[in-house]
């Protein structure tokens, strides 16, 4: 067996054995009360980003959606298979979650093979494809950064990115409705990895700011 995966049995054994049992009551009504989580997290798959950890939530605190990107597809009334889309219309008309945040990050490999020349295959056919989410930002980015250099045109694409999935979020008619109902707000965050702060778009001012002031 690969000594990796062994760790990972370790690290099961060290959770049930520490975290679960210091947290068995709120496990236990988890499964009596059920989830009511507060907020729905899209994030990226990156297994650098991990969403409790940056914002210490505990079990039960956020719905977790994780796609390549964290793409937001706009909202398409066919019966295909929508993961994305099926996360969301749960969380908001079941789960009723007051709160959906999309945060992207940096050093993002979907962002950055936006600007790569990927020759499509039978292997490679969905992530092709649904790296066309990212376009959009890409040509904004473009224009506004030609000129910079390749870690701020990406950083700038990945922001920009975000607020594209917040704008496909609205073409949801239930997240739409409670947005304009005011029981549902849309935040949209930069995560870093490199220092672990997080920067939350600020659309008065159309700009990110950081989020935690201290």
């Amino acid at each position: 067996m690969d000594s990796r995966f062994q760790n990972f049995e370790t690290g099961h054994e060290a959770f049930r054995k520490i975290a679960f049992n210091k947290n068995k009551e709120r496990f236990r009504k988890l499964v009596e009360e059920g989830q009511q989580p507060k907020a729905l997290f899209i994030g990226c798959s990156d297994s650098r980003v991990m969403p409790a950890m940056i914002t210490n939530s505990k079990p039960g605190d956020l719905f977790i959606v994780r796609n390549i990107g964290n793409f937001v597809a706009p909202f398409n009334p066919d019966a295909d298979f929508h993961a994305t889309a099926s996360a969301i219309e749960y969380a908001v008309s079941i789960l009723e979650v007051s709160d959906i945040i999309v945060c992207g990050h940096s050093h993002c490999g979907a962002i950055a093979a936006l600007y790569k020349e990927i020759e499509p295959t039978q292997e490679n056919i969905h992530t092709i494809k649904w790296l066309e989410l990212g376009q959009e930002a890409k040509k904004v980015a473009l224009l506004a950064h030609r000129e910079s250099t390749t870690e701020v045109l990406h950083c700038y694409t990945e922001q920009m990115s975000v607020i594209y999935q917040l704008d496909n979020l609205l073409t949801y008619p239930a997240v739409r409705k409670r947005v304009e109902d005011g029981t549902l707000f849309l935040h949209g965050w930069h995560y870093n990895l490199e220092d672990g702060t997080i920067e939350s778009y600020d659309d008065e001012n159309f700009e990110f700011k950081p989020l935690s002031q201290k």
